[in-house]
């Protein structure tokens, strides 16, 4: 059984920076892709940004340039900072892993941007 916490959301002007965790409780090692989400109200979940084992990224469009993902495989952790956030950024975010047919999510952090 795998245990993903996220932390470091929280409330940030337009143009800030934020880090978010995702500490997970076993080794992240044999993870093979590792992925934050995010869902703002009334829309459905959509991937954010996404790292394999081997530290290939990938992000939506709306955040390249702006996000970068990585992973501490010593600490079973990753993280997802964002920078230059905008309004539209604002949701919940999600951190998220595969492993067999089973999807592990964590509970998720409210990331709210505004001034």
């Amino acid at each position: 059984q795998v245990q993903l916490v996220e932390s470091g959301g929280g409330l940030v002007q337009p143009g800030g920076s934020l880090r978010l965790s995702c500490a997970a409780s076993g080794s992240i090692v044999s993870m093979n892709l590792m992925n934050w989400y995010r869902q703002a109200p009334g829309k459905e979940r959509e991937l954010v940004a996404g790292i394999t084992r081997w530290g290939a990224t990938n992000f939506a469009d709306s955040v390249k340039g702006r996000f970068t993902i990585s992973r501490d495989n010593a600490k079973n952790t990753v993280y997802l900072q964002m920078n230059s956030l905008k309004p539209e950024d604002t949701a919940v975010y999600y951190c998220n892993t595969k492993i067999g047919l089973t999807n592990y999510w964590g509970k998720g952090t409210l990331v709210t941007v505004s001034s």
